[in-house]
């Protein structure tokens, strides 16, 4: 019996087309809670981005693709920051050979600079509209994750460079740069050991490449019909997109409504 959901927030409860959750999706939410399912947002968005389900009831937050997480009550339960020399080859490398970069702090994101692809992102996802100013006081800060806009080739390149940290996308003009070890996979783990969930107990809903390895680790999963073919793949099941009640006919081909 599944006990626990775990929800990707863009392109899977929130709209590209209206930046909204359609209310079939948030009608979906408030059954599972009734029916005492547990509920958690699993997102590379990072506190700052969670206006968008302000208000709902959820029970935990996997942030920044798992490098912060914390429960409905504030309480962290895990955070993994990029080590100081890998940010230090990342500001090396963009004084060689700019690029947009976003460094994602706890509470807001700084980059070094904005261009086309950055106000491209924003305007799909309403979530990037930050300021550009000096990254070299990054160095001392606790830095999550970083937005680096780029293609795959690059972040290959750099990845041989900063070798303890590992890349996700979900958009072709950028990658989301972490800490090894913090995925949404390690936060479902921090999560199912915190609540007492079996693993055997859990599904997960998502869109884009960031989700996955969550689609891989949980014992069920469904992927969003407008998720990319080797998304859909992964999936148990494959549901209609966000925009068409998808997230409502993923939860029914499980049972859960």
């Amino acid at each position: 019996m599944i006990k626990a959901v775990f929800f990707d927030i863009d392109g899977t409860l929130v709209s590209f087309e209206t930046h909204e959750i359609p209310s079939s999706a948030l009608s979906a939410l408030k059954k599972l809670k009734e029916r005492g399912i547990r509920t958690y947002i699993a997102t590379g968005r990072a506190k700052d981005g969670l206006c968008v389900v302000e208000g709902l009831d959820f029970d935990g937050y996997i942030t920044l693709n798992g490098q912060y997480c914390f429960t409905a009550d504030k309480e962290v339960i895990y955070e993994n920051t990029i080590l100081k020399e890998d940010l230090e080859i990342l500001v090396e490398e963009l004084g060689k050979d700019p690029f947009p970069a976003g460094f994602v702090m706890r509470d807001t994101k700084v980059f070094n600079y904005r261009d086309e692809r950055v106000d491209e992102i924003h305007a799909i996802t309403h979530n990037d509209n930050h300021p550009a100013g000096d990254v070299s006081k990054v160095l001392d800060e606790k830095i999550y994750q970083v937005m680096c806009f780029i293609d795959e080739e690059r972040e290959k390149n750099l990845l041989a460079k900063m070798k303890h940290c590992t890349a996700a996308r979900w958009h072709p003009l950028f990658c989301d740069i972490s800490p090894l070890g913090g995925t949404k996979v390690k936060g479902i783990d921090q999560f199912l050991a915190h609540d007492g969930i079996d693993l055997s107990e859990t599904l997960a809903v998502g869109d884009g490449g960031n989700d996955l390895e969550m689609l891989e680790h949980t014992a069920y999963s469904a992927a969003m019909g407008n998720a990319p073919d080797f998304v859909r793949e992964a999936a148990d099941y494959v549901s209609n997109d966000v925009d068409h009640d998808g997230l409502c006919e993923a939860l029914s081909h499980f049972h859960l409504l």
